[in-house]
C-alpha cells in the first residue's frame, strides 16, 4: 500500500452578514482571489435577514434605555450563530474590541475554520455576544459604517499567510510585526529617480551589511513612529542579540 499523504484542512471562514453581496470582493482578486479559486481556503456567506421572523426581516431594533441608533436583536443574530457556526472562534468586529496584531492573525491562520460576525447600527445586542463567548476584535481607532470592510481586511491579513498563497514565502519573515518592528525602506529601479539616489548599501553586494543596515532602519523607523512597539521591543531579552 501507498504512503497516506496527509493534507492541511482548507482554512474556512464563515461571514455572518446582512450585506452578503459585499463579498468576497477585493479577495476575489490577485493572490487571495486565485487562492480560493484553487481552495486552499474557503468563503462561506450567511444573510442575517434569512433568520428574521417578521415579513420585513428585521434585524434590529430601539435600544433599552434610549439613545440614537438601533441595536441588532439578539434572537435573530442568536439564530444565525446556531445555524452558522462549526467551531473554531467566533469574532465580532467592534471598535471597543481587542486591537488585532499580527501575533492574533498567525494564530487565526492556523485554526480550520473562522466565523466573523459583521455588525451595523449601533451594534449587536450584548447578550448575544455573551452567550455565545463572541471575541470582539477592533482594527484601530476608529469606527467604519460596519463590520463588513474590517472583515475583509482581517480575512486578507490571515489568507496571504496560508500555505502557498504568497509565491515568496520567505518575504513573509522580513514584513512589519514580525519581528516586533515596522519594516525597513524599500528601493527598486531607476537606480537615481527626480535627484534622489538608492542607499549605497544596497548597491554594495554585501548581504551581511545590507542585512544589518535594513535592521537598523527598521528600528529606526519603529522608534520615531511607534514608540508602543519600540519599547517591546527593546524590553523582550530575546531580540536584543541582534
Amino acid at each position: 500500500m501507498g504512503r497516506r499523504m496527509e493534507t492541511r484542512p482548507v482554512w474556512t471562514v464563515t461571514l455572518l452578514t446582512i450585506f452578503p453581496e459585499m463579498f468576497p470582493g477585493p479577495l476575489g482578486q490577485s493572490l487571495a482571489g486565485r487562492a480560493l479559486a484553487e481552495g486552499v481556503w474557503a468563503l462561506e456567506t450567511v444573510d442575517i435577514r434569512a433568520f428574521a421572523r417578521d415579513k420585513h426581516r428585521s434585524v434590529d431594533d430601539a435600544p433599552f434605555g434610549g439613545g440614537a441608533g438601533m441595536v441588532m436583536r439578539p434572537d435573530v443574530i442568536g439564530q444565525a450563530i446556531l445555524a452558522s457556526h462549526k467551531g473554531g472562534p467566533l469574532i465580532y468586529l467592534t471598535p471597543r474590541g481587542r486591537l488585532l496584531d499580527q501575533e492574533r492573525v498567525r494564530a487565526l491562520a492556523r485554526e480550520p475554520r473562522v466565523t466573523i460576525l459583521c455588525g451595523r447600527f449601533e451594534g449587536v445586542d450584548q447578550r448575544v455576544l455573551d452567550a455565545h463567548g463572541a471575541e470582539e476584535v477592533s482594527l484601530g481607532d476608529f469606527v467604519l459604517s460596519g463590520g463588513e470592510p474590517a472583515a475583509l481586511a482581517m480575512m486578507d491579513a490571515v489568507v496571504r499567510l496560508l500555505p502557498g498563497v504568497v509565491g515568496k514565502e520567505a518575504s513573509l519573515a522580513e514584513e512589519s510585526f514580525e519581528w516586533g518592528l515596522l519594516e525597513y525602506p524599500h528601493y527598486t529601479r531607476p537606480q537615481e529617480w527626480q535627484g534622489r539616489g538608492v542607499p549605497e548599501i544596497l548597491l554594495s553586494g554585501h548581504h551581511e551589511k545590507v542585512r544589518a543596515w535594513r535592521r537598523r532602519q527598521a528600528e529606526e523607523v519603529t522608534r520615531q513612529r511607534r514608540p508602543d512597539l519600540w519599547s517591546r521591543y527593546v524590553a523582550d531579552d530575546s531580540r536584543k542579540e541582534d
